[in-house]
């Protein structure tokens, strides 16, 4: 199966006002029954070791400068995609996501309807709101590019 990057398929200003960067990968599947909230449980379910040990160090990091960490503030089960919170969801789009100090950001998971091609496209969008979120931003991305396409290989197995 190939994760392939797409043109984001979404209206950023709709989904994150003033958003400065939008990336979108897409990888198609045979699943019929697969809903965007399936697709999504299926994409944070579990991540690569590599994965979490960035996750960790980048937790370890951020927390000195009060940044929000994975475990902070959790809410119902129900309410999350993995450590992300769920804002808003319908059967073909989840969009999870929080915003920081230092930057606002959302996943949108998209579901194509049942049809002779299915896709599961996952698109990311941050808002940075200072010095600290442009440099975040910039020392994640080339990590964010690496993550995401492993994270939608899942959404297929």
């Amino acid at each position: 199966m190939t994760v392939r990057e797409v043109t984001p398929p979404v209206d950023t200003g709709a989904l994150l006002t003033g958003a400065q960067f939008a990336d979108a990968f897409r990888v198609e599947i045979e699943d019929r029954d697969l809903d965007a909230r399936r697709a999504a449980e299926r994409m944070m379910a579990r991540q690569p070791r590599w994965a979490e040990a960035l996750l960790s160090v980048r937790n370890f990091l951020v927390a000195p400068l009060g940044l929000k960490t994975s475990g902070a503030g959790l809410v119902p089960p129900r309410d999350m995609i993995g450590i992300f919170p769920v804002v808003s969801e319908t059967s073909d789009r989840l969009i999870a996501g929080f915003n920081d100090r230092h930057l606002d950001f959302r996943v949108v998971v998209d579901v194509t309807p049942p049809g002779s091609i299915r896709q599961v496209t996952a698109t990311t969008l941050v808002k940075t709101h200072n010095w600290l979120g442009r440099a975040y931003l910039a020392i994640i991305m080339p990590f964010h590019r690496l993550i995401v396409p492993a994270l939608l290989r899942q959404v297929a197995i």
